[in-house]
């Protein structure tokens, strides 16, 4: 973790700031952002490709955040979308439409519609049936949608099923075997431009062999529709680098860049890759607080103000995420302590088995809590979910205020 680390006195330190001091002044849980480390993050991917076309979409889903995603534009970044909630998050944020791409298996008229009118630079269509959709909603407005297929490779990305999305199994995209005739489909059809093709197998990928498996296939496929006659403008190689949670040791971006460069260095194509893990995870901290320490006969536990509606990552995918203490003090034995949360679910925990010297009062530090995180939050149990704040150096400032409880009924009647 090179932005959140320790100071020699042993104090968790975001940027110039200590963890436990903001933690005091905006209170637990709490999410906290590094600027540095997002900019960093971000220039790594964009100086890898160096002086090769190519746009760096960020995966609004990893994090939503209004300033992260205008940090985002301010550095030249597109963005790729699976909603209309989240192009109107993009639009907000001062985004450039003309640089987002909307992938997802389930795009409504309404949310075609809206992302027809701000102009975006393409459609990741994922089915036969969407792309007959796109065309009848853009002919009958007069206008022309730009269109790239999805392609599912069925290449086994070696991750969790649930973030796994190239398998023939998924629900996501076309089988690289029907996408041939899915693209002289596209040329017939009234209102579409055939602009490129896409890919995304999966997230937390920790090897770059699948990334050149499913682009080699792609490659294949992008010879196919040139002999048709079929010539795209981009190829988008999706997401998924991995980071570092436990002991992971995933590619670097430089790496990843480069791989990637090599595989489609002749095709004279842009290229278009869609971060979002990669760039924001390890950019964020999660802070709780201990309320209680609890023997139990076959474990004790760590109780914390922080809940799975604020981490659903360990709950859902049994994912390990680093859990140390803000302030190291070698006078409070060690212990080893399921860390748990106040929701009423034996699945609210958010570490287990865990070595740490803590006593109620103190604060913790999830680390690699910037991606998947609040965005993936709720109300559940009826909690108001956490304040966020962003640090730059020595200066911090709240970029979402915390819930209220009028928060958790606003939109209600009695």
């Amino acid at each position: 973790m090179e932005t959140f680390e320790r100071n020699e006195k042993g104090s968790m330190m975001a940027e110039g700031v200590s963890v436990s001091s903001l933690a005091l002044q905006y209170g637990t849980p709490l999410y906290i952002y590094s600027e540095k480390a997002l900019r960093d993050h971000f220039s790594e991917f964009d100086k890898s490709a160096g002086d090769f076309p190519h746009l760096i979409c960020y995966a609004v889903k990893a994090n939503s955040n209004l300033s992260v995603l205008r940090l985002m534009a301010s550095l030249g970044a597109g963005f790729d979308i699976v909603s209309g909630g989240e192009l109107a998050r993009v639009l907000k944020a001062g985004g450039d439409t003309a640089k987002v791409v909307y992938s997802g298996v389930a795009k409504t008229e309404k949310e075609i519609t809206f992302a027809l009118d701000a102009g975006i630079l393409s459609f990741n269509v994922e089915s036969e049936a969407e792309m007959e959709r796109i065309s009848s909603i853009a002919a009958a407005a007069g206008k022309t949608a730009r269109v790239s297929v999805r392609v599912n490779p069925d290449v086994d990305a070696g991750t969790h099923p649930y973030i796994s999305t190239g398998l023939k199994s998924n629900k996501f995209g076309v089988p690289v075997e029907r996408a041939f005739s899915l693209y002289k489909r596209a040329r017939d059809l009234p209102g579409l431009e055939i602009a490129g093709i896409d890919c995304h197998i999966g997230s937390q990928l920790t090897s770059l062999a699948p990334f050149e498996d499913a682009i080699d296939r792609l490659i294949r496929l992008i010879d196919r529709l040139r002999e048709e006659g079929i010539n795209l403008k981009h190829i988008d190689v999706g997401g998924g680098l991995g980071v570092v949670y436990n002991n992971e040791v995933p590619p670097s971006r430089k790496a990843y860049m480069e791989t990637i460069l090599k595989k489609i260095q002749g095709l004279g194509l842009l290229l278009i890759c869609e971060p979002g893990r990669s760039l924001v995870a390890n950019a964020g901290i999660l802070v709780s607080r201990c309320e209680y320490l609890k023997e139990g006969e076959l474990t004790d536990f760590c109780i914390v103000d922080t809940a799975m509606n604020d981490m659903i990552r360990p709950s859902l995918y049994q994912a390990w995420m680093k859990i140390e203490e803000a302030e190291a003090d070698e006078s409070i034995p060690e212990k080893v302590f399921n860390v748990v949360g106040p929701v009423c679910e034996t699945g609210d925990f958010l570490g287990k088995e865990r070595s740490l010297r803590v006593k109620p009062g103190d604060f913790l530090v999830m680390q690699g809590a910037g991606a998947y995180g609040f965005s993936m939050s709720s109300n559940y149990n009826s909690r108001t979910r956490p304040c966020e704040v962003m640090v730059s150096g020595t200066e911090h400032r709240v970029i979402r205020r915390r819930e209220s409880p009028e928060d958790l009924w606003r939109g209600e009647e009695l």
